[in-house]
């Protein structure tokens, strides 16, 4: 593990152009939970599968039984930022790590201080009316009663990517470039089974590609250094 350690801040020191690619498992050290591990929320047991309740279909036909979960198991609010996500902004703040590309909502990477962050599934903190498209905050949505109104009348809606929801196009071709343009591609806390998002990884064409994850992934075979750990006590000894 020591020598995969040296072995990563080696090649951190020696990339100029650094592309971090995330999932849930970056922010699972912040304590909010992951979807398909075995007490993810997907394991869980609700009055509906959470793969159903996360659907465009169930936000407009169950809208009141979507906000429910939602405001119970999405709130990332009172979350703080892990070693990883700081380290990842100093990076970024040292002009090594050019952007962020993540697939988690909770908007903990901006909070830790890094600028350019591609979210791939939208964000809590954004919210707007399906009616007028006026915005409103998080606080204003996980703090209303029941289903939260716009001023309009609207149902406000919650900008993250629903399952049946395409992907933002212009968010996905700059992780698409970022992913493309870069020397280094660190992939950590993902399992690289989702897709679109764990397509991209065919576009990186650079020197370097790391996967840490606790568990293999199907692209481990590529990849020119795997370590099989916790990102926190990866990141803690850069």
């Amino acid at each position: 593990m020591d020598k995969k350690l040296e072995e990563f801040k080696n090649i951190i020191n020696s990339s100029n152009n650094i592309v971090f690619f995330g999932g849930a498992g970056v922010s699972t050290e912040s304590g909010i939970p992951d979807f398909r591990s075995k007490d993810g929320l997907y394991n869980q047991k609700y009055k509906f599968p959470p793969e159903e309740i996360l659907s465009h279909h169930f936000f407009y036909e169950n809208t009141e039984e979507f906000f429910k979960f939602y405001k119970e198991k999405m709130n990332s609010l009172k979350f703080k930022p892990n070693i990883t996500h700081i380290k990842l902004a100093e990076l970024e703040k040292q002009g090594k790590l050019k952007a962020v590309v993540t697939q988690n909502i909770d908007g903990l990477h901006q909070k830790a201080g890094s600028k350019i962050v591609y979210e791939l599934h939208g964000s809590v903190l954004r919210n707007y009316c399906t009616k007028c498209h006026k915005f409103y905050d998080a606080d204003f949505v996980f703090n209303s009663k029941g289903i939260p109104y716009c001023s309009c009348g609207g149902v406000i809606k919650p900008d993250v990517v629903l399952y049946e929801e395409p992907l933002d196009e212009e968010i996905y071709q700059n992780a698409i470039k970022s992913i493309s343009d870069c020397d280094t591609l660190i992939i950590g806390g993902t399992s690289l089974t989702v897709y679109p998002a764990s397509g991209l990884i065919r576009y990186f064409k650079g020197k370097n590609l790391v996967l840490i994850n606790k568990s293999t992934t199907p692209f481990d075979n590529i990849a020119n250094l795997v370590i099989n750990d916790s990102l926190g006590k990866v990141f803690s000894n850069l």
